[in-house]
């Protein structure tokens, strides 16, 4: 059976440059590469690549289905701190939730979710 090594996300967004900072400044990404109309940044194994696509739908008109990632990391509460001291706010708190996962998700300038998560009392697989 093939591995999935890494995780990609493609995103259009109203504007790459400020989708790109949030990313960048708040989440602690790094742009590795600016194609024309696009940016893309990465942090460890994700990468996320944006598009500039300043006419297409905003992603809050898509109600549940704007979330487009889930994150886990291994320190939840560590990341937590970081984002919300950035003044970013949660769309919910972080809290232990009964599938197992300590977890707290926000909304990029843009509109889309992201959900940040870490097991509970077990170690990362993955």
């Amino acid at each position: 059976m093939t591995t999935i090594l890494q995780n990609h996300y493609v995103l259009a967004v109203h504007d790459v440059e400020v989708s790109a900072r949030f990313y960048v400044d708040v989440l602690g990404f790094e742009i590795v590469e600016k194609p024309e109309g696009w940016i893309f940044v990465r942090k460890d194994r994700c990468m996320v690549m944006l598009g500039q696509c300043p006419d297409d739908m905003h992603p809050s008109e898509l109600g549940c289905h704007n979330y487009f990632a889930y994150l886990c990391v291994d320190d939840v509460d560590a990341y937590y701190d970081t984002i919300t001291s950035a003044g970013v706010a949660t769309l919910h708190g972080i809290a232990d939730r009964p599938w197992g996962m300590r977890e707290f998700g926000i909304r990029t300038p843009d509109g889309h979710r992201i959900m940040i998560g870490q097991p509970i009392n077990r170690p990362h697989e993955g």
